[in-house]
């Protein structure tokens, strides 16, 4: 859609899968009920998002409308030799990367959550049920967005335009490749 277009932004995550069905779910408990990660770009029409904060409304429009996750789901027991068990739920020595046309932009490593998945899937189940299937993405890694990267003067206002091909890569879990096009 033509607003979307408007600064149009990728945001480089991680996402869980998950695998059964909980509701209040404690972090310590939290890592049994995740079936699998993947990468996940959470893409953000961030001129449309800035509207809507103004608004005190949230990014829904401009964030609701285009989420790409995949290509691969990889469980648990393929990523062991990653894992960095801790209190607050594992984490992950995972490089992650994103590239715009073939330019590496983004690069960070999953184990830098501040938050754990145990940590985050204790907060989503509080009172709500989570079901075999939800999707919960990581939140962006650190200059994992071009926001972030414009803000920073790492890039000079730098937005993904159409025909543009963006890829995320998380180590393990393989690249996602999507180019944009514009609606019919």
């Amino acid at each position: 859609m033509p607003e979307h277009l408007n600064k149009l932004d990728y945001e480089l995550e991680a996402a869980i899968v998950i695998g059964k069905e909980g509701r209040n779910i404690k972090a310590s408990d939290a890592d049994e009920y995740i079936a699998g990660y993947t990468i996940m770009n959470d893409w953000s029409a961030r001129a449309l998002q800035m509207e809507e904060m103004k608004l005190s409304l949230g990014p829904a429009k401009g964030k609701d409308f285009a989420t790409a996750i995949g290509p691969y789901l990889t469980t648990k027991d393929e990523l062991a030799s990653h894992r960095i068990p801790s209190d607050r739920g594992d984490r992950y020595e995972l490089i992650m990367m994103a590239s715009l046309n073939g330019q590496e932009l983004s690069r960070g490593n999953l184990k830098d959550m501040s938050w754990t998945f145990a940590e985050i899937i204790e907060r989503a189940s509080y009172g709500v049920t989570l079901y075999p299937g939800d999707v919960i993405g990581s939140g962006t890694v650190g200059t994992g967005c071009l926001l972030e990267l414009n803000g920073s003067k790492i890039t000079n206002n730098l937005w993904v335009q159409i025909g543009d091909t963006v890829t995320c890569a998380i180590e393990e879990l393989g690249e996602l490749t999507n180019t944009v096009i514009a609606s019919k």
